[in-house]
């Protein structure tokens, strides 16, 4: 489905900001203007992957003039709801409480549950190998 999202475009030091109105505290960055597709898809499916329901899109005249939302520049992004797992299953880990800190405040910082964050970051260990 296509969504509405604006960017924040960046320069040689910052990457572009990604941010999605229809979906509150998820956010994204892309270095490059080709990866933002990608990068969004990744954002959506952490941001729901605690099994909360996702809105459909929204229209783009929405959020032209909304304040929030001034300067940058607007995309539709195709996010492929398929990958998003809207079902969340409880499991019971046991890790040191250092770590779980660490975890805490990296998923905090990315505006992330511990559930969402401990996703990602599995995701991306079995895509690096």
């Amino acid at each position: 489905m296509l969504y509405p999202v604006h960017i924040e475009p960046g320069d040689a030091t910052h990457a572009h900001g990604i941010s999605f109105p229809d979906f509150p505290g998820c956010f994204s960055a892309a270095d490059d203007w080709a990866d933002i597709p990608a990068n969004a898809q990744e954002a959506v499916e952490a941001h729901f992957a605690d099994g909360e329901p996702i809105p459909e899109p929204s229209g783009l005249e929405r959020w032209l003039r909304h304040p929030e939302y001034e300067g940058g520049v607007w995309m539709l992004v195709d996010i492929d709801l398929s990958r998003v797992n809207t079902r969340a299953v409880r499991v019971n880990i046991s890790l040191p409480e250092r770590l779980v800190q660490a975890i805490d405040d990296a998923a905090k910082s990315r505006h992330m549950s511990r559930s969402a964050f401990l996703a990602l970051a599995a995701q991306h260990e079995m895509e690096s190998h």
